[in-house]
């Protein structure tokens, strides 16, 4: 008996004989997504709805009242029953450069919340500098703070001549034509911007009839 034969017919229809067969792809070839060439970042590159970018869409930034610059950092601890616990202090000096000027010290276990402590000391013990229509001192004062010991007198067309502390306070009250000296070996920036604050409140509109000594 022969065995049956069969045969198998393939139909092939146009459409089929159109699309290329699908191999798939070797191993450790790339293919990126969104089809070929695709840029990096999204699939076949789709923008925002709106077609505008997000920075054009916020509103401009309102400028702070006060300038701030910070004096120190320090990482302090505290013991305690289980160990150490660390915490950061900030001292920091705040004005808006029309003669009111402050100095604060805060103390949190983030930075960023010393800072915010720090400024919100400043501003509250903010002061109002009696000054020239020039912006600068009607005469010479002296003062101290602890072991820091600061002079500060009017000089003609000079600018600001100061440095540490001094300086950045000076700045900050907006403070120019003045010559500033430390007399004193301390490096304390607290203490010299603390010893600062208590020469500018001393200022008179009208120049005393003995100035001030270094004692």
């Amino acid at each position: 008996m022969n065995p049956e034969t069969t045969t198998e017919t393939k139909v092939t229809t146009p459409a089929a004989a159109a699309a290329p067969a699908s191999q798939p792809a070797a191993r450790g070839s790339f293919a990126p997504r969104g089809g070929v060439g695709a840029p990096r970042g999204g699939q076949g590159g789709a923008r925002r709805p709106g077609g505008a970018r997000r920075s054009d869409s916020r509103a401009p930034r309102a400028k702070p009242e006060y300038d701030s610059t910070m004096l120190n950092i320090r990482r302090v601890s505290r013991t305690v029953s289980g160990g150490r616990r660390f915490s950061f202090s900030v001292a920091l000096v705040a004005g808006n450069k029309k003669g009111m000027v402050g100095v604060g010290l805060g103390k949190a276990g983030d930075t960023a919340l010393a800072i915010d402590k720090a400024f919100r000391d400043a501003k509250k013990h903010m002061v109002k500098i009696n000054t020239t229509k020039d912006m600068s001192i009607p005469h010479e004062v002296f003062e101290k703070y602890a072991s820091a010991r600061v002079s500060i007198r009017p000089v003609k067309d000079r600018g600001l001549a100061a440095g540490s502390a001094v300086r950045t306070v000076l700045e900050l009250a907006g403070i120019t034509n003045v010559a500033a000296k430390i007399i004193s070996p301390s490096k304390n920036k607290l203490n010299i911007a603390r010893a600062t604050i208590a020469a500018l409140k001393s200022l008179n509109l009208t120049r005393p009839t003995q100035s001030p000594k270094a004692k």
